[in-house]
């Protein structure tokens, strides 16, 4: 939507008539600048500038008995837990529930040059964050300050200059595995495989450029604000293509620049994605890798991901596999080798109804502690254009821990979640009504509510 109609429209209602005052309004009926810029959405003209304005609201409430974790999978960069009651200590109560509302603003103002658009923009971002368990915390509460999220200028078209606060350029992505249930190390780096160190975005200078056919190369000098001096200044470079059915990336970054010395916060990132699009087949592969100097030998890290999905008329197969491995530093042996892999197969067994069943496996390379395992099983109905019903059980568990590390019996717990997910037609508003109940006894009730606009 523009604001000229309505801006145009509030002028006519009024019965402006007089020569001078139109002349004031020169600004506001000079309303074809963001059409020149090819730009749309929710805009306001100048003579020069188109100004284009984002936002959105998220609320989000959870209640239950969920606080304390048991851990599934020790991964070499996380562990994975699953939700576990808390105890029933007097006076406090058992209950757990928590309160958020996310919500940003975006303001970009474009104007043409003769090297390309230039732009400016302005990103507030605010969290106001309530959560209650057996010990009462709150966090982020109305008193919480603002965040300037993001606030930089562009300039360019098929070669673009970027200075500010803003994002990282470091392509982290074609790193997902495609199956239903993921993978265990993979989820504990955020669904994908770890970049670790170095620290990238903050305050940054970025230039890209299209070189053609597909590839996009870019560098930058990113967090340059860091408050540990020995860390900041990370240059970063990446490489991008897309074409024929292929993205595919390679990202690098080195650390700890600008003191000019090598210390403990010096270190290097690599992260390499691919992913192939053959018909009905899907391919990817993943390799992330790097590293920081440590005295008496330097650490590193490494973790690759393939991944292979498969679709026939009415039905898909997926199957992946991770491993990762790599050296604490500091003359230590190396670490060992963890690995997982898992699968899925899904079928549309009438029209709106999916099913999808699978699971995932990891295995921990230290001696002794036992291996982590989930399996599921999974419905999407579409009840309506607009209401979809997805139900889910399955089971956690978790081998027995032996010495040398400490002894613990093998476990597991069986859970079930249901969610009702409602889209209205049009407006951008989404909203979720979730359970999740466990055999040891947690559960967690979740009520969501979402509108964007731009």
């Amino acid at each position: 939507m523009k604001l000229k109609s309505l801006i145009l429209g509030s002028i006519a209602a009024a019965g402006l008539s007089t020569a001078g005052f139109a002349a004031d309004l020169g600004v506001l009926t000079s309303l074809d600048v963001c059409d020149e810029l090819g730009l749309s959405g929710l805009t306001i003209s100048s003579d020069t500038n188109c100004l284009q304005i984002s936002g959105e609201v998220a609320y989000t409430f959870s209640w239950g008995n969920y606080d304390l974790k048991e851990a599934i999978a020790i991964t070499q960069f996380g562990t994975r837990n699953i939700d576990v009651p808390s105890a029933n200590v007097a006076p406090l109560s058992n209950q757990d529930w928590e309160s958020k509302v996310e919500s940003w603003l975006k303001f970009v103002g474009t104007a043409s040059s003769d090297f390309g658009p230039a732009s400016a923009t302005l990103k507030i971002k605010d969290l106001r964050q309530y959560v209650a368990t057996d010990a009462v915390v709150a966090l982020g509460g109305d008193d919480a300050p603002l965040n300037l999220d993001e606030a930089f200028v562009q300039v360019g078209d098929t070669t673009v200059l970027r200075a500010g606060k803003v994002g990282s350029i470091f392509n982290k992505g074609d790193d997902e595995p495609f199956n239903f249930t993921g993978l265990f190390i993979s989820a504990a780096v955020d669904a994908g495989v770890s970049t670790g160190a170095p620290k990238t975005g903050g305050h940054v200078i970025q230039l890209w450029s299209n070189i053609g056919e597909g590839l996009i190369a870019k560098i930058g000098l990113e967090n340059l604000n860091d408050t540990v001096g020995t860390r900041a200044g990370t240059f970063v470079g990446v490489l991008d293509y897309s074409g024929s059915g292929i993205t595919a990336h390679v990202s690098g970054a080195v650390g700890g620049l600008l003191d000019g010395v090598q210390t403990t916060d010096d270190s290097y990132a690599v992260h390499a994605g691919f992913t192939g699009t053959f018909d009905q087949f899907k391919l990817r592969a993943a390799l992330g890798a790097g590293g920081a100097y440590v005295v008496g030998g330097n650490s590193s890290y490494w973790n690759g991901l393939v991944s292979g999905e498969a679709k026939f008329d009415m039905f898909k197969v997926a199957l992946s596999a991770e491993a990762s491995g790599g050296n604490i530093g500091g003359g230590a042996a190396n670490l060992e080798t963890d690995f997982g892999f898992g699968g899925s197969f899904g079928a549309t067994v009438a029209e709106g109804i999916e099913i999808n069943i699978g699971g995932k496996y990891f295995n921990d390379g230290d001696a002794g502690i036992g291996d982590g395992y989930h399996v599921a099983a999974q419905l999407i109905a579409a009840l309506t254009e607009s209401v979809k019903l997805t139900g889910e059980i399955g089971v956690y568990g978790h081998g027995e821990d032996v010495a040398p590390a400490p002894v613990a019996a093998a476990y597991s717990d069986f859970y079930g979640k249901a969610e009702l997910a409602w889209t209205p037609v049009g407006g951008g508003f989404t909203s979720t009504a979730a359970a999740t109940v466990q055999q040891n006894g947690a559960y967690k009730v979740t009520f969501t509510a979402k509108k964007a606009f731009q």
